[in-house]
């Protein structure tokens, strides 16, 4: 359940996507009806008997449209061969989501964050953390044998929700002189962190923070630690709070 396609439909505003519509041809108008009650036709394809494939973007989900040969029928829904499977779901996925992944992954990229590990490691994992999150720090720790190899950087991407405290102590992370060892030296020290909040934060860095939290925003995540990753195939993951001991792989990579 935790595949870009589900993580739109769940929490994935719509306001953040720009996936541009099919303007290289006119559209059928069966296809342009669609399009007029609010979807948005982001390509087409190959579909067989004579049907005309279209792949829309609505409400931050992917559908597929398919316009029967006479051009004046449209189907919604999955279609499936005679041996039971799924022919949309392909389309859907090189013309919808990974658009979107693309986006949301580049939207992650350019936050703020602080990276944990070599910035040379081969895979990158986002991790929406809040410093009194004991679950970002239960991640932290999980995550030490691939960071330690240089085998993954972690960027976590600040915010504060958690206690009152929680803002202050991110802007002090965020302003620190050397803010990768700062990260550093607070989830070391677990319960025993000697972190302060800010009480006079500096423009610069409200608004970093501020940026921050609008993204969590956008995404409508709830909770920390809100983690991203591509899988093997180069598809976007999340995973919603500390993983399974079995999960880690998936989002580490091998050790």
């Amino acid at each position: 359940m935790h595949r870009l396609r589900h993580l739109l439909t769940l929490s994935l505003g719509a306001a953040l996507l720009h996936l541009p519509s099919v303007q290289a041809e006119e559209l059928p108008d069966a296809i342009k009806k669609i399009e007029a009650k609010g979807a948005k036709i982001v390509g087409q394809f190959d579909a067989p008997d004579g049907l005309r494939g279209y792949a829309a973007q609505f409400q931050s989900r992917g559908m597929a449209l398919y316009l029967t040969p006479d051009g004046k029928h449209v189907l919604l829904g999955n279609l499936y061969d005679a041996e039971g499977n799924d022919l949309s779901s392909a389309p859907l996925q090189k013309l919808v989501y990974a658009p979107m992944a693309k986006e949301v992954w580049g939207k992650m990229e350019a936050s703020n964050w602080i990276g944990d590990g070599d910035k040379n490691a081969p895979r990158v994992v986002y991790l929406f953390s809040d410093p009194n999150c004991p679950y970002c720090n239960m991640f932290w720790e999980q995550a030490r044998p691939w960071v330690k190899a240089g085998k993954v950087q972690l960027r976590h991407i600040m915010v504060g929700i958690i206690r009152e405290d929680s803002p202050g102590k991110s802007a002090a992370l965020l302003a620190a002189k050397d803010p990768q060892k700062a990260l550093q030296d607070h989830e070391a020290a677990g319960k025993s962190s000697s972190l302060k909040a800010m009480k006079e934060v500096p423009p610069a860095i409200q608004a970093k923070l501020a940026a921050n939290m609008q993204l969590m925003e956008e995404l409508e995540l709830q909770a920390t630690p809100a983690i991203f990753y591509m899988d093997d195939k180069g598809e976007l993951q999340q995973q919603q709070g500390a993983p399974s001991p079995d999960k880690l792989a998936k989002i580490l990579g091998p050790k």
